[in-house]
């Protein structure tokens, strides 16, 4: 696969607690130099980064990030609020002790609203894949492929592990038709990002791959 497709393929990623704006306008200029999906970035800085690179990257953030046990009208006051500043992708976290406690109605009822709170935009659900059994995995495949969402997404990259080949092999087996899957967390690099793909991601959470590259050209 050539680097730029992967690239492609890549939300180019700064979710740390002490990120400042210069770091965030890196990566945007970053993403828009490497032709990367997005940046994936924290709420605060939507509306800042949106202004500074307009219509040249599509913007990312996060929601009910990274524990996801906020309210359902926390998260959908985070989305609504999150669109308004100029977000193009919105990636929700679930509630996990939901999943863990059978509460399966609700956590689908919920991805509905942040489906509603951000018509037209891209809707990516993360379940914390090293938090789950395998059981729980294929519960919320088969959950968010009835929740309008667009993808299924791995990890935060702040719990005790990130993506691996069999989780992505297992969403592959388990998701409807139409639904994608993002890897993220721990992805370490070109070679780790083309096997990811190729075992069936559709998008990977990463900064490594942009460093890489930018390492190779320097």
């Amino acid at each position: 696969m050539k680097t730029k497709d992967i690239l492609s393929r890549c939300d180019h990623t700064l979710l740390a607690q002490g990120a400042t704006w210069e770091q965030i306008r890196e990566i945007c200029d970053d993403g828009i130099r490497y032709g990367t999906a997005s940046v994936c970035i924290p709420p605060s800085y939507v509306k800042q980064a949106k202004q500074y690179v307009g219509e040249r990257l599509k913007i990312c953030t996060v929601i009910g990030f990274p524990n996801g046990y906020n309210t359902t009208a926390v998260k959908c006051f985070e989305t609504r609020d999150a669109v308004k500043n100029g977000a193009d992708e919105i990636d929700m976290v679930i509630n996990i002790g939901w999943l863990k406690d059978g509460r399966y109605d609700e956590l689908l009822d919920e991805i509905r609203e942040i489906r509603n709170s951000c018509p037209g935009k891209v809707l990516k659900v993360i379940v914390e894949t090293c938090l789950l059994t395998e059981e729980e995995k294929i519960r919320m495949c088969g959950i968010i492929s009835s929740s309008g969402a667009d993808y299924i997404k791995t990890s935060t990259g702040f719990s005790t592990g990130g993506a691996t080949f069999e989780d992505i092999g297992l969403f592959a087996q388990h998701v409807a038709p139409g639904l994608k899957i993002k890897a993220s967390g721990g992805i370490s690099g070109l070679a780790d990002a083309e096997k990811f793909l190729s075992l069936g991601a559709d998008r990977l959470g990463t900064s490594r791959v942009v460093k890489e590259v930018k390492s190779q050209k320097s």
